[in-house]
């Protein structure tokens, strides 16, 4: 064979090749395998909130990940569960008064039954961001003195919101629940927000409840430790809810809210919806007030605003955490038991897979 004709017969064969391998490469059967379009994205989600802590995590990959990402939408998704509980709770000696000095080894975290795994994180949170909601039964059943809780509930928000560090929204509710005023640190908004409330209709506390936990606090962005407390005006009265009380609940507990109650009755007796008040604040960890007096309101607001001041946090690691979204109980034992009362919610959901 010629020297001509063997090259020509390596041409051939070179090209041949090359087809061969531009078709598989158009095809997806050639892929190199450090293509970064199969790169995995991580979604971390926390026990107690795992709605609104389903959030993408940065993935190593370099600057040409997201174009290749956004193109294929075959990606697949790794979920990342966060096994750590984190909760907010009070300590009061047998006098009432808050102990604010206390340390990490002078108590003891239970999870459903078990001593926590491990304790990750435990503070002071006297100084932490607050997000409070403000709910005010709206309804006729609350008609006679609406005038003196709404100046009330101004003085609270003026004492407690700090501007460019805390925030707060305003809901009125009788049959529907209506935002008066969105999330600000103006406390001049705040109280124009209080002040547009009118009361009249129907009671359906427990659905403004679980609308504020949902779709306020739930969904509020969160760049660090916080804490989230509903403030409720009401005398638990409801004859109009879609969703029963234990939803409500249920939901504050997933949004880590710690619910203070101020009944409205003024009968001079506890009600069956004092009862029902009673029954939120201590399922999430917070406190009923029943100020039976005007003068009394206040004093109830006042108490609020001393206890978000006067906190602890802990976040531990349970002991044999399983993701099966069944309900978990908090217990957290002071160990000067005869001498100290911790409250705190009682318990969370564990997330599912």
């Amino acid at each position: 064979m010629s020297s001509m004709s063997f090259r020509g017969l390596v041409l051939l064969v070179a090209m041949g090749l090359w087809g061969i391998a531009g078709s598989a490469q158009s095809s997806g059967t050639g892929a190199p395998a450090s293509a970064s379009a199969a790169t995995p994205r991580v979604q971390p989600a926390a026990p107690v909130q795992p709605v609104s802590s389903a959030k993408p995590a940065a993935t190593a990959g370099g600057g040409g990940q997201q174009s290749s990402t956004n193109q294929d939408e075959s990606v697949a998704t790794i979920r990342k569960t966060v096994n750590e509980v984190n909760v907010v709770f009070t300590v009061t000696d047998k006098h009432g008064h808050y102990v604010k000095d206390l340390k990490k080894d002078d108590f003891r975290f239970m999870d459903d039954a078990k001593p926590a795994e491990e304790v990750k994180d435990f503070r002071n949170q006297t100084d932490l961001p607050l997000q409070v909601g403000l709910l005010v039964d709206a309804s006729n059943s609350v008609r006679d003195r609406f005038k003196f809780e709404q100046e009330s509930a101004i003085e609270f928000l003026n004492q407690t919101i700090r501007p460019k560090y805390d925030s707060a929204f305003v809901v009125g509710f009788d049959v529907t629940p209506e935002v008066t005023q969105d999330f600000t640190d103006n406390t001049e908004s705040l109280s124009r927000g209080v002040r547009l409330l009118r009361p009249g209709g129907g009671t359906a506390m427990f659905d403004a409840l679980y609308f504020a936990c949902r779709d306020k606090l739930l969904k509020a962005p969160r760049g660090g430790p916080l804490r989230r407390a509903i403030i409720l005006l009401s005398d638990g009265e409801d004859n109009q809810s879609h969703v029963t009380r234990e939803e409500a609940i249920e939901m504050a507990q997933r949004a880590e809210v710690i619910v203070y109650t101020i009944s409205t009755n003024i009968s001079g007796m506890k009600g069956k919806g004092d009862k029902v008040l009673e029954r939120i604040a201590d399922a999430t960890g917070g406190r009923a007030f029943f100020p039976f007096q005007l003068r009394d309101v206040a004093n109830a607001f006042a108490e609020i605003q001393d206890e978000l001041r006067s906190q602890y946090a802990v976040s531990y690691k349970p002991a044999d955490f399983r993701t099966d979204g069944r309900y978990r109980t908090i217990e957290i034992v002071a160990m000067d038991r005869k001498n100290l009362h911790v409250r705190s919610r009682r318990g969370y959901f564990a997330p599912t897979q």
